[in-house]
């Protein structure tokens, strides 16, 4: 079986825009990769003119936000990066040998979410003339990363319908509403060598660290 990457346009974001930009962009990706029927949930993102859309599963939301949790943490640490989230897809094949049974992941499909953090765009002169400046400058770069964002959603659509052959066939009997899948984050060990496209290489021959199960 093949598997399939998919690069997203990079979005400059502070660390407070994170979690809002992951929660869009995960979901709406985790949307497209149901099993099955679900009972999808319109919901109205909290910091942008955005409606984006949930499979309306519970589980499945505890672990987005469990690894967003994560990734904010390493952000504090590691301010102004580059960074490349990896939201991955597999199937989970058995190797049969005569002492044991060894679950075997195949990967099949990897979408990357490229971010530039950059500062927070605080405010902080009691100049009114110059005060009022800086919040117009702050507001039309946060209306410039909500159209990025639209963007990449409209992306992730185009992709998701662009090419299927490699989406395996939906197993008969399932349980979660989802493919299996994790989502890879930068750890400490990532940024002592600097994180780059080529990590998950290193990931796929030494073992995921930090994965989303």
């Amino acid at each position: 079986m093949s598997c399939q990457t998919w690069q997203l346009d990079e979005l400059e974001v502070e660390p407070l825009e994170i979690r809002e930009v992951l929660r869009c962009i995960v979901h709406t990706i985790m949307f497209h990769r149901v099993l099955g029927l679900v009972r999808p949930k319109d919901t109205d993102s909290e910091l942008f003119e955005i409606t984006y859309v949930k499979c309306g599963d519970e589980e499945l939301e505890r672990k987005i936000e469990e690894k967003i949790d994560q990734l904010i943490i390493w952000i504090e640490k590691h301010p102004n990066k580059k960074i490349s989230i990896c939201l991955s897809f597999f199937e989970i094949k058995n190797k049969h040998t005569k002492w044991f049974n060894k679950p075997d992941r195949v990967y099949w499909e990897h979408w990357y979410i490229n971010l530039q953090l950059v500062n927070s765009r605080t405010v902080r002169t009691f100049h009114l003339t110059e005060q009022t400046t800086k919040l117009e400058e702050a507001s039309s770069k946060r209306d410039a990363l909500e159209s990025a964002l639209r963007e990449v959603m409209f992306q992730i659509i185009r992709f998701a319908n662009e090419k299927s052959n490699h989406v395996p066939s939906v197993p008969s009997s399932h349980e979660s509403v989802s493919f299996p899948f994790d989502i890879t984050i930068p750890s400490s060990s990532d940024f002592s060598f600097g994180w780059s496209a080529d990590v998950f290489k290193r990931m796929l021959q030494t073992g995921h660290p930090n994965l989303l199960n």
